[in-house]
């Protein structure tokens, strides 16, 4: 509740759980709020499937990385600045139409991708996409929070984790069911359409945000929203204590001047709350979440799976386990903690990254050898094979390294058998698949591929309770009102440069350096990420929205994370006391 500080343990889960029974209205708004996560996650798992059949109609997005980089990277340059205007968006019109605009945005970017005929107007559809994508994620989260009631307040917000982590498992199963209709990725990308027009219509039936109607004067219509929301006996306790924060936040703005950033940084509490909001944010990026996500297809290839219809199917499991670990969090986020959750995972992340690293570079180095023999059964040898010095010492991996344009045919009595270098083109690959044999051009044949497969699935589950909802959570409950809007467009903004960064140079990165020494990168990053969470994320278990101001005011730094500060539990004495 709004004016006390309930326990918030196991109950809260099962609370929530009631609500589908005693007060359905509150889960409606969280479910038809949560759709602008269920898009997010959507785009982030179908772009991963279709850029395998994108590569095959349009022949220079195969043949140059940066273009199939770019294809997915644009989607996050437009969410960008959808996040960048989306606080403004969300403070000055409100919740309900921040998020119908991010709809209608998504809305016209699937139908232009559906229908692009290039790679360009593809792009452009992505923008357009991104921009919806960019809008919504921090429009839903903060519509969640506010239309909650404290005690389950973060499991609600977690539904939208959860419907992310669907909207990516769902995206999978789509490509699959496609894989064999004409047009494959075309309906991947344009089925996007539906769960967009689909939350414009329920978000039409639904109200705005009490909490933003009390900011604009509107009473009457946000006690009325307040009454649907809490039991009876709670409801006058709930709007006095809403009325007080507001009016102590319209005062403050008439006694300051216009918000900056510069105000922003100055303001203690806001400065606190942004260190841990966008720092969250920023990390849960840079661990490499997204590189999994968009690329699994590509990285299940890479741990020597020919087949693009297999590598779906195999990162269907990774989808699938990332569903799930939404669900744990909602179970443990009220009970165990933001920031105990956060460590938790994070440990297990670096974990799942040690294997990862360890099974590409066994990959890398133990690939089958290129056989003169084998390669002159066919008639289209690779160039760089043919006038090499030292073809005797060519591997798999070198022939594929060696230029975009040459793959691999693994022998037909074992793929670990030395194969033929030959160079890649339609032809060559049904030449080589007619005579069963498997076609590599991303990775090559291995014995350790399974081993990745168990990395990846660590990664999910380990990330997906934890760094996959919490950073969310924070974001939409660490910051005071006033300043809620362009805080979380803020953190929502360093969410997507991070993606950007990360997703525009994954692939270069495993061409540069290798796919191990990259992994080894987010280890590092990684065990920065734990020690940022010890030091600057607060505990805001249990707390009432307007009491976490009160809580960054006073708060030290808390090494003995297991505990709850001191702080924020003389925060919750005293309004116990007051009480």
């Amino acid at each position: 509740m709004e004016g006390g500080v309930p326990e918030a343990d196991v109950s809260a889960f099962r609370e929530c759980l009631s609500l589908s029974w005693k007060n359905p209205y509150v889960l409606r708004l969280a479910f038809s709020a949560g759709i602008g996560g269920f898009l997010f996650g959507y785009d982030t798992g179908v772009i991963s499937g279709a850029l395998l059949y994108i590569r095959d109609d349009f022949k220079a997005v195969d043949r140059y990385t940066w273009l199939q980089e770019a294809i997915v990277s644009m989607a996050l340059a437009g969410a960008i600045i959808g996040a960048s205007v989306g606080g403004w968006i969300n403070d000055r019109f409100g919740r309900k139409k921040a998020i119908l605009l991010a709809d209608t945005l998504f809305f016209i970017g699937s139908v232009v991708m559906a229908a692009a005929t290039n790679p360009t107007i593809l792009i452009v559809g992505r923008v357009f996409v991104g921009l919806g994508v960019g809008m919504a994620s921090m429009a839903s989260p903060l519509y969640i929070s506010e239309a909650s009631p404290t005690r389950v307040r973060g499991a609600l917000v977690s539904l939208n984790g959860f419907l992310i982590t669907g909207g990516q498992f769902l995206s999978y199963l789509i490509n699959l069911a496609f894989t064999n209709a004409p047009g494959t990725w075309r309906w991947m990308l344009g089925v996007a359409a539906v769960p967009a027009l689909t939350q414009i219509l329920l978000m039409l039936m639904l109200p705005e945000s009490p909490r933003w109607l009390f900011r604009k004067g509107k009473e009457e219509e946000a006690k009325e929203i307040l009454r649907k929301i809490y039991p009876p006996q709670d409801v006058e306790e709930e709007i006095n204590a809403l009325k007080e924060s507001v009016e102590m936040e319209i005062k403050e703005a008439s006694d300051s001047d216009k918000v900056s950033i510069v105000k922003l940084l100055k303001t203690k509490t806001v400065r606190r709350g942004l260190y841990a909001g966008m720092g969250l944010q920023i990390f849960q990026q840079f661990v490499g979440i997204n590189t999994v996500m968009y690329y699994s297809p590509t990285i299940v290839q890479l741990a020597g799976f020919a087949s693009n219809r297999v590598a779906l199917l195999l990162s269907l499991v990774t989808a699938g386990l990332n569903a799930f670990g939404s669900i744990l969090s909602i179970y443990f986020i009220d009970k165990t903690g933001r920031k105990k959750l956060l460590l938790f995972s994070l440990s297990g992340v670096v974990v799942s990254l040690v294997v990862l690293t360890v099974v590409f570079h066994e990959t890398t180095t133990h690939s089958p050898m290129v056989s003169t023999i084998e390669t002159s059964h066919f008639n289209n040898t690779c160039p760089d094979y043919r006038t090499a010095l030292n073809p005797g010492e060519w591997d798999c991996m070198k022939c594929l390294k060696a230029s975009p344009s040459c793959g691999f045919c693994a022998s037909a009595d074992n793929k670990l058998l030395p194969g033929a270098c030959l160079i890649s083109n339609d032809t060559t690959e049904d030449q080589c698949q007619k005579e069963h044999r498997l076609w590599y051009t991303r990775g090559c044949p291995s014995q350790y591929g399974w081993l990745a497969l168990i990395g990846l699935a660590l990664y999910i589950i380990f990330f997906s309770p934890g760094m996959g909802t919490v950073p969310w959570v924070v974001n939409s409950e660490i910051y005071p009102l006033r300043y809620r809007g362009i805080c979380g467009g803020m953190a929502s903004t360093s969410n997507w440069v991070s993606n950007l960064i990360v997703a525009q140079s994954f692939l270069s990165l495993t061409d540069a350096i290798g796919t191990s020494s990259t992994f080894m990168i987010f280890i590092f990053i990684t065990i920065a990420a734990i020690i940022f969470v010890i030091i600057f994320v607060p505990e805001t278990k249990g707390l009432p929205i307007e009491e976490v101001e009160n809580m960054l005011e006073r708060r030290s730094l808390n090494f003995k994370f297991w505990q709850r500060s001191s702080d924020s539990g003389q925060v919750s004495t005293q309004k116990t006391l007051s009480l």
